[in-house]
């Protein structure tokens, strides 16, 4: 039997589970970060070119639907039964399950106690000081800190209907605190991505910084580990919020073995390559194997601890859109425009919502006609 052809995501946080493969036993057709495997996907299964098991996320994957299997389909239930509920609820769409969960991500902030006194209780109360934030400034990261804010103030980014309503006054103030915040941050913070955030945090650049479960392997080994403290994320003047989603693994239309597929993500979920990823300080969906997780310092205790409780309090995450992808890309352009006073947050948001009309009005938005 030939090798498993996989569409793996990239960096430090997801890499470490690879090791799990045999050799022989898969060949890695793409391995990027997700906005670069999702357009590489996206063509080849497109070109109906063969992908037996992909590497995905629960917000992308209601756009990859139509080159999806139904994995209700094809494994075994207990394997869904083992992981998180939630989830694996976000993992479904439309009542079809186009992939299962292998983390769970909600941001905790870490700051500098040699820094800095206490860490900002509220995003107000950031602004209103002086300290050095790290963020995302593009992708789905400058888009994700975004529709942070505005939820925080109590804005909303797609009305009832799956709408788009992005020029709203929490939408203005969400981007005007992403630009002074960027402003009195290093001058290339608009070009940053995930691991350039964690990296500015371990290299002193910033005070404080947002950062994902799995960035926990890299803080505990640095320099810094002994001043790096971590905090609930800020809250707004209507709640405390902390943009999620899953990373999942799918199987598509075009698999070529699709016995061999449903068996490796069968073992990609089960305990044992769970626990890898539990280990790197990441939230593994399956419950057994984080709930064994011992933590390794007081610090690590109380990075789960508020991980776990920003899991059940403050997890947001975006209506299921086929056409997500486009809506966000046209999104974080625009903010990384306002990040470099290049647009105003008013000019930004008019283009942001003409943008995600024309997405979203377009008839191949959804095949049943709906404004999904």
């Amino acid at each position: 039997m030939s090798a498993l052809r996989v569409a793996l995501v990239a960096g430090p946080m997801y890499d470490h589970l690879y090791r799990i493969f045999e050799p022989g036993e898969v060949e890695v057709v793409v391995h990027a970060d997700h906005p670069t495997l999702n357009r590489t996907v996206a063509a080849m299964l497109a070109g109906g070119e063969r992908i037996d098991v992909l590497a995905t996320h629960s917000k992308y994957a209601p756009s990859q639907a139509a080159w999806l299997l139904d994995l209700d389909e094809l494994l075994d239930p207990e394997v869904g039964r083992a992981l998180a509920p939630a989830a694996v609820d976000l993992c479904r769409y439309r009542g079809i399950q186009w992939c299962l969960p292998r983390l769970i991500d909600v941001r905790v902030l870490w700051w500098r106690r040699d820094r800095l006194p206490e860490p900002p209780e509220r995003w107000s109360d950031l602004l209103a000081g002086s300290a050095v934030f790290g963020f995302t400034g593009r992708e789905s990261g400058a888009f994700g800190t975004f529709f942070e804010l505005v939820a925080a103030e109590g804005g909303r980014l797609f009305d009832d209907d799956l709408r788009p309503c992005f020029d709203s006054e929490p939408a203005r103030q969400a981007l005007r605190t992403m630009q002074t915040l960027a402003d009195r941050a290093p001058a290339d913070l608009p070009d940053w991505h995930y691991d350039d955030v964690d990296r500015a945090l371990l290299e002193g650049r910033v005070d404080l910084a947002a950062a994902w479960p799995g960035a926990w392997g890299a803080l505990r080994s640095s320099a810094l580990a002994d001043l790096l403290v971590p905090s609930r994320y800020p809250a707004g003047t209507a709640r405390r919020v902390s943009y999620s989603g899953c990373h999942a693994w799918a199987v598509p239309r075009t698999c070529g073995d699709v016995p061999g597929a449903v068996a490796l993500v069968e073992r990609l979920l089960g305990a044992e390559a769970q626990a890898i990823d539990a280990a790197g300080g990441s939230v593994c969906a399956h419950r057994a194997a984080f709930a064994a997780v011992i933590p390794s310092s007081d610090t690590d205790a109380r990075r789960l601890e508020i991980t776990r409780r920003t899991i059940e309090e403050s997890m947001i995450t975006y209506p299921p859109l086929r056409r997500f992808p486009e809506v966000e890309d046209a999104g974080w352009s625009m903010i990384q425009e306002v990040l470099r006073h290049r647009a105003t947050p008013e000019g930004a948001l008019e283009r942001m919502q003409h943008a995600a009309e024309l997405v979203l009005d377009d008839p191949s938005a959804d095949p049943e006609g709906h404004h999904r």
